[in-house]
Order: C-alpha cells, then structure tokens, then sequence
C-alpha cells in the first residue's frame, strides 16, 4: 500500500496509557487525527475529561477510563470496557511513566517497586492481555512502547526510572519475536528531551543547559511531535517493522 493511504487508521481502536497529557496526549490526538477510536486510561479525571473533548472535536470516537496502571486487577476490566465501548483493540500504546529522582544510594525499595511496577511491569501485563486477544482474533495488531533516552544511557539522578525503560527496549525485542509470527509488531519510541510535567523542572537545573548544548536540533521537543512515529508504527506502512526502536529526540543519542 502506497502514499498517505498506508497511514489511515480509520476503523482501528487504539488505547493509549497515560494519554491525558504530555506525551500520551500528543500521541492520542495524533492518532485520532489519522482516524483511530482512542481510548485514554490515566489516573487524573479531570484531564482525561479535557482530553477527552479534544478528541471527541476530532470527530472520532473516544472513551476516556479512570486507571492506575499499578493496580494490577483493574487491567484486564479496563480494557474489556474499552472493547465494549469502542471494539477490539488493535493498537496498544504503553506510554505511562514516573521518574523519581534519587540516586541508587538513596533511593528506598517503595519508591524503587513504584517506578518498575508503573514504567515496566504494566507494560507487559497490558501487552499481555492486548497481545492474546489479538491472538485468539488473528487479527494481527500494533504495540508500541514509550521508552527513554535512558534506555540506552545510565542516569545518576534517576536510575529505577533508566533501569525500567532499558527493561522496556529488552521486553521490546522479546516480544516482536514471539508475536511476529501472529502479525503482531511491537516495537518502541525513545522520546529525547520532551516538554512535560515531568521535564519541566529541568529548564532550573545546570542540566538544561548540557541538553541544548548537545542536541542538534538546539531546542526540546513539544508532545506533538512523537505523533508522527507513532502514527507509522500503529499503520501499515511499518507491517514489516518490528523490534525496532526509534528515536525522536533531535539528533541527541547521536553525540
């Protein structure tokens, strides 16, 4: 399939973790833009509520569920609701993430299970429960997960949150494996340097300015622009891509 035709999703279902703000936001409304039915899960109400009239002005289809992805017994209810609600889910985004800053010597083990249990261990139980009705439907499907820079590089300030995305890329691999026989890809996005609640606190730190310095594009990314890579791995224009992970980060894994 050729030219913006192997980019419709028009007639897909996509769920998105973490899709009421910064980068999951930027990535839901991408997809609605392309013509997918969204289904945001994230904790907070309010900004679902606010995400999801953004969506619903796209004119598509949308649903957004109150979710902790850290309480385990309520994945699986989740996305039955979403199946109810929209249909089959054909695209699964794994965007929901913390970081706590605190170095390896003092970081304590709650805080340690927190970040692992939100970044890594809730991407592969939803990839689980996604990847099996995809399964039992042979109906093929797209998972992407929200990695990090740090998957790759080693972090002083926050070494769970490293440690939980370099999990992520290795689960990544794995699973394109198992699943590409099934017409499953699964492969990750590696956000550079993005505008968020998360990051926003650097733009105060000596940091900032060590990330300008040695990003090319001279500048952090905006939400937005993670759309365009997760509109081609949730499309069939990356039917033959999988295990793969692609960076968006304005040339900085490059230096």
């Amino acid at each position: 399939m050729a030219g913006h035709k192997a980019f419709d999703l028009s007639g897909r279902v996509a769920v998105v973790t973490g899709g009421n703000g910064g980068i999951g936001r930027g990535i839901a409304l991408g997809l609605a833009e392309a013509g997918a039915s969204v289904a945001i899960l994230a904790r907070n109400e309010e900004k679902n509520r606010a995400v999801l009239g953004e969506l619903e002005k796209l004119g598509v289809k949308a649903v957004a569920i109150r979710l902790d992805v850290t309480r385990r017994s309520e994945l699986a209810p989740a996305m039955e609701e979403v199946e109810r609600r929209l249909g089959p889910v054909d695209i699964l985004v794994n965007n929901a993430g913390i970081a706590i800053m605190k170095g390896a010597l003092e970081v304590d083990a709650a805080s340690w299970d927190r970040v692992l249990e939100t970044n890594l261990n809730s991407v592969f139980l939803l990839s689980q429960i996604a990847g099996r009705s995809m399964v039992k439907r042979r109906s093929g499907g797209k998972i992407i997960n929200i990695a990090s820079e740090y998957s790759r590089f080693g972090s002083p300030m926050v070494p769970a949150y490293s440690a939980s995305k370099g999990g992520v890329v290795q689960l990544t691999k794995s699973m394109a494996i198992e699943l590409a026989p099934h017409n499953i890809q699964v492969n990750a996005i590696l956000p550079g340097w993005i505008w968020s609640e998360m990051t926003a606190p650097v733009k105060e730190m000596p940091l900032y300015n060590e990330i300008i310095q040695r990003t090319p594009a001279g500048r952090f990314g905006e939400p937005e622009e993670l759309a365009g890579a997760a509109i081609f791995l949730a499309s069939k224009a990356s039917d033959f891509v999988t295990g793969s992970t692609v960076y968006v980060d304005g040339g900085y894994a490059i230096r």
